[in-house]
């Protein structure tokens, strides 16, 4: 892994000290003050990431709403031994809701989960997440909704690799196969904690992430599961420019040769009706990374399911459904043999069709 580049960082205590400077010694109004310290270190390349920017006095980092529901957090962890049980999984539960609320990417403070995660935020959450019996479904759902937020970042997501986090979320995946709850947020967790971090997509591979995959696309009956497929795109995207050398196309081949691949044509098959029709297509195409998982895509009825979704696709002006199917179709023709299919099965003139329909859509005529 290439050495990551040094970043500046300031304590709260230091940032507090140096707007308490600038009004104390250089007579400035609190607000400029304020102001003035925040221009300052920008310039000086300080990543100001997690820090409570406000004057001293007026609402430090102890009022702040996201450090008192984690301080609560905090106490209620410390009281408990080795599980949490009754009232606490209550508080606990409601706990962790207002902790992702405050900490979900779109909203306006969006700089809540920084100032979590710099704290201890996600080392508590997956202390908390080991503790919570295996039976307390609400619990466990809020703790992952409560772990993704916060995980936004390299930092944070080294972070929750160092405190076991791919370990205890694995394992909880596989004690909850059967709930679609679990397996949507866990499996969240696990496209989050996996971008842009290779060491985290090595633990999780080591963990066999890629057998709970298959268990869960062969075994899935009650509904589509977004984050699985969120997942297996993530896994398998190189996407950390620390690494000088990914290792995802041995991990994508490793997805095909247990049988994911074939799981996941499976899945196509719900057609434009599907809700996980375009997720399981992105998934399918970060698979097809060699000439044979090509072309055992198209032995599994990959092309003639391809090819009737985007005859479907033109006929409901579908412009997503059109755009996936044929970037994915795009990808399967990197086999010559699989070429031949596309042509002996019509494919040329659906795909003449398909641009007629959409002649008008850029996009939709790039794919």
């Amino acid at each position: 892994m290439a050495p990551t580049k040094n970043v500046r960082t300031i304590s709260q205590e230091a940032f507090d000290e140096l707007v308490k400077e600038n009004i104390d010694d250089l007579g400035m109004d609190p607000a400029e003050a304020l102001e003035d310290a925040i221009q300052t270190l920008s310039l000086q390349g300080v990543d100001l990431s997690g820090i409570v920017k406000c004057v001293p006095g007026e609402g430090g980092i102890k009022d702040h709403p996201a450090m008192q529901c984690l301080d609560k957090l905090n106490q209620l962890n410390a009281d408990s031994k080795d599980q949490f049980g009754g009232q606490d999984l209550v508080q606990i539960t409601a706990l962790l809701n207002d902790l992702s609320e405050l900490c979900i990417s779109n909203k306006e403070d969006s700089g809540n989960a920084a100032i979590v995660a710099k704290n201890g935020g996600i080392e508590l959450v997956c202390l908390i997440c080991s503790k919570i019996p295996t039976e307390s479904r609400q619990c466990l759902v809020s703790c992952f909704k409560a772990m993704a937020s916060l995980l936004t970042d390299v930092q944070s997501t080294e972070s929750f690799r160092a405190s076991g986090g791919p370990k205890i979320v694995v394992g909880i995946l596989s004690d909850g196969i059967r709930d679609l709850d679990i397996l949507k947020s866990g499996f969240t967790v696990v496209a989050a904690a996996a971008s842009g971090n290779e060491v985290v997509k090595q633990s999780l591979m080591d963990l066999r992430v890629d057998e709970l995959i298959l268990q869960v696309l062969s075994g899935q009956t009650q509904g589509s599961i977004q984050s699985l497929y969120d997942a297996i795109r993530v896994l398998l995207t190189s996407d950390d420019n620390r690494v000088v050398a990914s290792e995802v196309y041995g991990y994508a081949r490793r997805f095909a040769k247990i049988g994911i691949a074939k799981a996941l044509v499976e899945s196509l098959h719900g057609g434009l009706s599907s809700p996980s029709l375009v997720s399981a297509s992105i998934a399918l195409k970060a698979v097809a990374v060699n000439d044979e998982i090509c072309k055992s895509i198209a032995d599994a009825g990959g092309i003639d399911v391809l090819l009737k979704c985007v005859d479907d696709s033109g006929e409901q002006r579908n412009k997503t459904v059109a755009r996936t199917c044929c970037s994915l179709l795009s990808k399967l023709a990197g086999s010559d043999s699989n070429k031949s299919a596309i042509v002996e099965k019509g494919g040329m003139d659906k795909l003449i069709k398909l641009s007629a329909r959409f002649s008008d859509d850029p996009s939709v005529l790039q794919e």
